[in-house]
C-alpha cells in the first residue's frame, strides 16, 4: 500500500488522518485520541491544542516536531521510530507516558506535566525541564548529564543509579536528590 505525502498544509479540528508522511504541516484543535498513528511520519510539524492521548505510535517518526498546549496522556514514545527522533513540548500534559530507552538529547519540556512518566534507561543528555511537574516520574539508569532541572519540581532522582554529571538543579530541588537518605533539610 502506497503512503501519501502531504506538505505545507494546515489541519483544523479533524479526528482522523490518512497514513502517510506529513512535512511542515500544522495540526490545530485536532482530536487523535485513541487513534492509531503507527508508521506515520511527521517532519517539521506543529501540533497546537490537540488531544493525542492513548494513541498508538508504533514506528511513528517524529522529526523536529513541536507540541504546544496538547493533551498527550499515556503515550508510548518508546515504540516510535528511533531514527531522528526529535521534538519539543510546551504546556503539554504528558502524564503516564513512556520514553523508556529513548535517545532524546536536547529535548525541551516547558511548562508541562510529566507525572508518572517513564524515563528509565533513556538518554536525556542536555534535556531542559523548564517549569515541569515530575511527580513520580521514573529515572532509573537514565543519562541526565547536562540536563537542566532548575525550575522544575517534584522529582526524585537517585544519584547512585543515574548519570547526572554537570546536570543543573536549584537549591529547592536538592530534596529530590537526597530523599532516599531520609534526612531533614531546612532553610
Amino acid at each position: 500500500m502506497n503512503q501519501i505525502f502531504i506538505q505545507d498544509k494546515v489541519f483544523d479540528k479533524i479526528d482522523t488522518l490518512e497514513k502517510g508522511e506529513y512535512d511542515n504541516c500544522i495540526f490545530k484543535n485536532c482530536n487523535f485520541s485513541i487513534n492509531d498513528l503507527s508508521q506515520f511520519s511527521f517532519i517539521n510539524c506543529t501540533f497546537n491544542s490537540c488531544d493525542i492521548s492513548l494513541t498508538k505510535l508504533n514506528k511513528t517518526a517524529f522529526r523536529d516536531v513541536k507540541f504546544k498546549n496538547c493533551k498527550m496522556l499515556g503515550l508510548r514514545f518508546d515504540t516510535c521510530n528511533e531514527f531522528g527522533l526529535s521534538f519539543s513540548f510546551d504546556n503539554c500534559q504528558l502524564n503516564h507516558s513512556s520514553f523508556y530507552k529513548t535517545t532524546i538529547t536536547k529535548t525541551i519540556f516547558k511548562n508541562s506535566q510529566l507525572q508518572d512518566t517513564d524515563f528509565a534507561e533513556a538518554d536525556l543528555t542536555a534535556v531542559i525541564f523548564d517549569n515541569c511537574n515530575l511527580a513520580q516520574a521514573a529515572f532509573d539508569r537514565t543519562i541526565l548529564e547536562k540536563a537542566d532541572f532548575r525550575t522544575s519540581y517534584n522529582y526524585y532522582i537517585d544519584l547512585e543509579i543515574n548519570r547526572v554529571k554537570k546536570a543543573k538543579f536549584s537549591i529547592d530541588g536538592v530534596v529530590g536528590l537526597l530523599a532516599k537518605y531520609d534526612i531533614l533539610i531546612e532553610k
